[in-house]
């Protein structure tokens, strides 16, 4: 069977995040967005995992999935691990998957003695890599642990200020059980592929949403046998019943470019290579994006596809792409009611984006029409985000072509990735 999986969420007890996060409110979410498996996010705080044994029910077969009103739920966290090494300092966040309620409680008592799991939804701890990965296996060998955002400049495994070149750098000999990463959003799979050695590993793609409006803004397609924790993770490490991702263009990523934020300062690798990444402004170091990070360690050009790769399709939030089309605030009453329309029409936010034209023409008015299919054909321009500042999607075809940093983006079809 076809889901939709969202495996990387944010709870109400993580730092900026939406109160309205909480088990009830995830499976509202994503009903609306059409999330068929969603994360319960931050299991490993203590308050947090009460309200999750109080709410979710076991699936009828224990199949390791849990459920809320219809809505299947994967038992995940996030870790942050700040440590030294023989590299140096490394600072890295992992997503974690657990099996069943007992092995989720087994992982906080064992991290709870080494840190503060209450002080966050993603707590800090002084692990290493190798020895977090150790830790968890020996609970159970059907945990997952996934890098997260993998490219980001702070707190990941490649990030230009705070990961390392290689998965058998940050976790040496546990290194051989670790099966996937997770692009982020300011990468994609076709970045990803210019790397050899990241062929081994599946690319996932999930929200880290921390309001429930951000649901689903990347997520994973899986066809499989049946709806259970084992499967779900079979066609992860296997790549077998794993259709697509659905992916963020990755210039709205808010650490596509290079840059430097507090001098509205925007530049493309080459730039700020010829400026030997340096602030022209302040003459401060750069923060050096995701780009420029990939380029630096690529073994391929741009466009090469790897025999095993899953396929990728772009999408962007279709409140973003009303807001631009009708240009007006998101937060705007018209903007959601035309939201609430489309949902309606379609059943859930997904299936706009696996609309023809024709029925896209019949559910909205011609200016969002014209923008969804846009998205869906790549005829979209960016000004890439950098530094922290989410990329803005440009729409009118009038818009200057000296917009500071805007590029061209143009999609080929889901068959050619």
């Amino acid at each position: 069977m076809r889901v939709i999986a969202d495996i990387h969420v944010h709870s109400k007890y993580a730092r900026a995040t939406s109160p309205r996060c909480d088990i009830q409110g995830l499976s509202e979410g994503a009903k609306i967005k059409g999330i068929n498996i969603i994360a319960t996010g931050d299991f490993t705080h203590p308050a947090y995992f009460n309200e999750i044994r109080r709410d979710l029910a076991p699936s009828e077969d224990g199949s390791g999935l849990y459920v809320y009103k219809g809505t299947r739920f994967i038992l995940s966290t996030e870790i942050s691990l700040i440590y030294s090494s023989r590299l140096g300092p490394k600072r890295m966040h992992h997503l974690v998957l657990a099996p069943s309620l007992d092995a989720a409680a087994q992982i906080n008592d064992v991290l709870g003695r080494r840190g503060n799991l209450s002080s966050d939804g993603r707590p800090i701890l002084g692990i290493p890599s190798p020895e977090f990965a150790e830790i968890l296996f020996s609970i159970s060998k059907d945990v997952m642990i996934i890098p997260a955002h993998a490219w980001t400049p702070w707190f990941s495994i490649f990030g230009s200020n705070s990961g390392v070149d290689t998965v058998e750098e940050a976790f040496e000999d546990q290194a051989k059980n670790i099966f996937a990463l997770e692009t982020g959003l300011s990468s994609d799979p076709a970045m990803n592929w210019m790397l050899s050695s990241l062929d081994k590993y599946s690319l996932v793609s999930n929200s880290d949403a921390h309001s429930l409006e951000k649901l689903g803004r990347e997520a994973n397609v899986f066809n499989l046998d049946s709806l259970t924790y084992k499967s779900l993770t079979q066609a992860i490490k296997t790549r077998k019943g794993f259709e697509k991702t659905y992916e963020f263009y990755p210039e709205e990523g808010k650490y596509h470019y290079d840059g430097h934020r507090e001098c509205d300062v925007l530049l493309s690798p080459e730039e700020a290579k010829s400026r030997n990444n340096t602030c022209p402004v302040c003459r401060k170091k750069l923060t050096i994006g995701v780009l420029h990070r990939v380029s630096d360690l690529a073994d391929r050009k741009m466009g090469t596809r790897p025999d095993s790769a899953v396929p990728f399709q772009y999408i962007v939030p279709l409140t973003i792409l009303i807001s631009k089309a009708l240009r007006k605030p998101e937060t705007s009453k018209l903007v959601a009611e035309e939201y609430s329309k489309l949902v309606r029409y379609f059943g859930n936010e997904f299936a706009v984006f696996s609309a023809t034209e024709e029925q896209l023409r019949l559910a909205t008015v011609k200016e969002i029409a014209d923008a969804i299919i846009r998205v869906n054909t790549g005829h979209v321009r960016w000004v890439p985000g950098y530094d922290g500042v989410f990329g803005q999607l440009i729409l009118d075809e009038s818009a200057s072509d000296s917009k500071k940093g805007a590029v061209d983006r143009k999609q080929k079809s889901l068959g050619d990735f």
